[in-house]
């Protein structure tokens, strides 16, 4: 499962939109659900060169950082820069419960997706009770035949 502990989180979020640099690493927006056995999580990194995309798990801890450059100043003369550039950046924490060995990751369309599968130990599974009867116990049939 996905926790969060930072509850300041999106007020930071949104000064690094604005005010994002290299030396801050801008946001990046996130949606997190669960789907039958595993979770799925989206990130929007449109114009990312799927190359400088860099995902790491350490211990239930994953950091995703992308990087979008502008183009040099020598090849083109810019007339309005108003997308974001630079490093994006984003932490999650993890659950004990997701398989995290088995994870995919996915980029298409500009959508970084990751599909983290529930652990087997923590899906629900059915308990079966074994049931004795003890040598004390007697059938009602038993007690007429012996009380006759």
């Amino acid at each position: 499962m996905l926790m969060r502990t930072d509850p300041f989180r999106e007020l930071d979020r949104l000064t690094q939109q604005v005010f994002g640099t290299q030396a801050r690493p801008s946001a990046m927006p996130m949606d997190a659900y669960r789907k039958d056995d595993s979770f799925l999580v989206q990130f929007d990194l449109p114009g990312i060169d799927p190359e400088s995309i860099d995902l790491t798990i350490e211990r239930n801890v994953l950091t995703v950082h992308a990087t979008r450059s502008r183009p040099s100043s020598e090849e083109v003369e810019m007339l309005a820069a108003e997308r974001p550039h630079g490093t994006f950046s984003r932490q999650l924490f993890l659950g004990d419960t997701l398989d995290v060995d088995a994870m995919q990751a996915d980029y298409t369309d500009g959508v970084l997706t990751l599909r983290i599968p529930v652990a087997e130990k923590a899906k629900p599974r059915k308990v079966t009770i074994n049931a004795q009867r003890t040598s004390t116990e007697v059938s009602a049939g038993d007690r007429r035949a012996v009380d006759a």
